[in-house]
């Protein structure tokens, strides 16, 4: 099947070039043992993928974006597009008929933590002319998200693009991929890994294992000599429980006065942190993509706000919550400086 035409849609000032899932969601009070069947305590069924994830993070953030992705020519992706306009989403998607959408099996426990299987789809079949043709979208934007849930040579693609045209480009490395290569960080502004995905990063560069468990106990300037070995201008680690990590460039500190620090985790009741990194990410792009920038600094606060909240709800994009819901728990002082 051939790529459709381009969407026209209005102007955006993020890009997400993504990926769609369809989450099927189980809870259980423990998870079950290999051989063992469980009876679930629940179920629920609904949109995820990162991209997609990103995109709605940073859309009820306040962000102008539009998202790029695939579905199959299948009833769950005919459901996923019929989705998009309802939430207020922009999309131009590839529809391929010889791929299904992709979908995950998420089993969530009592303590909220995740275990996750996903066949990604579609996803790996994002075409690099179908993003080619895309041009006119990347011109007018500002910021470009991208993370690893498409094949790698769609992802190469949208950075080139957001680097031709002058965007901040921004690389969630996530689920962390065998092929990874220095040449695509070499193309990103910001990155943004989970504990486990930097020490796989880590390893990658220096050849040596690094465990990510112990990166939350590590001192700052150790884990800021590790964030420099990446080659890239600000690393932003995610560190679960323990909030996140800033490491920039002693030459490009994005408004902020040190080159390197912490951010605490907010206290939450976390019951589920599906989907908590790519809230980060999205309502971090959200605010880098403000015609008035707060410091760095400012953005991933916010950021690490919005992913604690989404710990409180089960789903992923379901569970992201809405900037008004965000300043009404932490108060007006997170208004931001361009929002009336």
């Amino acid at each position: 099947m051939p790529d459709p035409a381009p969407v026209s849609f209005p102007a955006a000032s993020v890009i997400v070039v993504g990926s769609y899932v369809q989450d099927h969601v189980w809870q259980t009070d423990r998870f079950p043992q290999p051989g063992e069947t469980r009876r679930a305590l629940g179920f629920s069924t609904g949109p995820g993928g990162k991209g997609f994830n990103q995109a709605i993070a940073c859309l009820r953030q306040g962000g102008e974006v539009v998202f790029v992705g695939a579905t199959g020519n299948d009833a769950i992706g005919a459901n996923a597009r019929a989705l998009a306009p309802d939430e207020g989403l922009a999309c131009t998607w590839l529809v391929l008929d010889h791929v299904p959408t992709a979908t995950a099996g998420i089993v969530v426990d009592a303590a909220g933590a995740n275990q996750i299987m996903v066949n990604l789809a579609a996803n790996e079949n994002l075409s690099v002319d179908f993003l080619h043709a895309q041009s006119r979208q990347f011109s007018v934007a500002r910021v470009l998200l991208v993370q690893l849930e498409n094949n790698l040579d769609a992802v190469h693609a949208a950075l080139e693009i957001g680097v031709a045209h002058d965007l901040l480009c921004v690389l969630n490395p996530a689920p962390m991929h065998a092929a990874l290569d220095l040449e695509l960080l070499s193309k990103c502004d910001v990155v943004t890994p989970n504990e486990t995905e930097f020490a796989q990063l880590i390893a990658r560069v220096s050849g040596e294992p690094l465990d990510g468990a112990t990166l939350s106990a590590m001192g700052d300037g150790e884990l800021h000599a590790l964030c420099r070995m990446l080659g890239v201008a600000t690393v932003v680690v995610t560190l679960g429980a323990s909030g996140c990590f800033v490491s920039h460039h002693a030459d490009l500190q994005r408004g902020d006065v040190e080159q390197y620090y912490r951010i605490a985790a907010e206290k939450v009741d976390a019951i589920d942190t599906t989907g908590a990194g790519d809230s980060f990410s999205g309502a971090l792009v959200a605010m880098l993509a403000r015609t008035e920038v707060p410091s760095f600094r400012e953005c991933v606060s916010h950021a690490n706000r919005v992913a604690a909240m989404s710990t409180e709800r089960i789903g992923a994009a379901v569970a992201i919550p809405h900037l008004d819901e965000v300043i009404a728990r932490f108060g007006a002082r997170d208004k931001l400086p361009d929002q009336a």
